[in-house]
């Protein structure tokens, strides 16, 4: 991705993260995080790397985070992030666009939904699917509490986002039909400009948890937030193997490749340091 393009991006992400966090505020349940959440704050262990696709930057990642067993529980125990409303999972907000070319992508699958798949397909294709917010941005309408995209359980063709089913009809990765800002959560990517002593400096991207802080401030009053809940902790493989589709295109295949690398040989150590407290305990054999 180019530079100009990553600072693009980056500046729509701090605007949805503006906007649910005020939002969240707005919605504050007053009852405080869920039991099954553990803090925002623990050992975690981080590595640094060149990036082996770009000499001008390097990566630094939260290997705890990505070691983690934390697994998407939409629709099988997901609180939501609004209460009263825990079958929007994510979704309650709608969904903020990158830029111009972020929206043009998500047009053209949208001109593919049918009525089977997408719910409120006749309200879309005839008042709209998009819509501004105060500042004038661009995002997904809200339709009945919710994204209109979401389809609400009991619809034949499966509750949830009908770009993501779309996408799995098609035999295709949901990254390629959903809005930028919804297929990364919730893997977080940000940008430094590190200044080395010798008066050089070298683009420093991030990826980590996009724990409860990532939305600002008002992240803390979110209903319910997945990454650091126990209950979303479960998965049979690590995050890394489960998100490779969404880091590669993140990461790049080569930046992708040495993650991986460095996961596993984290994986293969006895005693890995600083694991994510919301996975399960390791066994112990007797």
């Amino acid at each position: 991705m180019a530079k100009t393009k990553q600072a693009k991006h980056q500046k729509a992400l701090k605007k949805e993260e503006k906007r649910r966090a005020q939002a969240a505020a707005a919605a504050r349940s007053g009852g405080g995080a869920p039991a099954d959440e553990v803090g925002l704050d623990f050992a975690r262990a981080w590595v640094t790397f060149p990036d082996p696709g770009d000499d001008e930057q390097l990566f630094r990642c939260d290997l705890t985070w990505l070691t983690s067993r934390w697994t998407c529980i939409f629709g099988s125990g997901c609180q939501g992030i609004q209460a009263g409303r825990a079958d929007d999972g994510c979704c309650t907000l709608g969904a903020h666009f990158s830029d111009e070319e972020d929206e043009e992508r998500v047009a053209k699958h949208v001109a593919r939904l049918t009525p089977e798949l997408w719910q409120f397909h006749d309200v879309g294709t005839s008042t709209g699917w998009t819509e501004e917010d105060e500042d004038g941005e661009r995002q997904t309408r809200r339709w009945q509490g919710s994204c209109i995209f979401q389809n609400r359980p009991g619809f034949p063709a499966g509750a949830g986002c009908s770009l993501h089913i779309l996408a799995l009809r098609e035999g295709r990765e949901p990254l390629e039909t959903k809005p930028d800002v919804c297929w990364q959560l919730p893997v977080r990517r940000t940008y430094d400009w590190i200044d080395r002593p010798d008066d050089t400096q070298i683009l420093q991207v991030t990826i980590g948890e996009y724990d409860r802080r990532g939305w600002g401030p008002g992240g803390h009053d979110l209903h319910w937030w997945c990454t650091s809940a126990t209950s979303a902790h479960g998965a049979g493989e690590p995050v890394y193997v489960t998100y490779r589709p969404e880091l590669t295109e993140l990461m790049g295949k080569k930046g992708y490749a040495k993650l991986a690398e460095l996961c596993e040989e984290r994986l293969a150590a006895t005693l890995p340091m600083a694991p994510h407290p919301a996975d399960p305990k390791p066994r112990r054999d007797a």
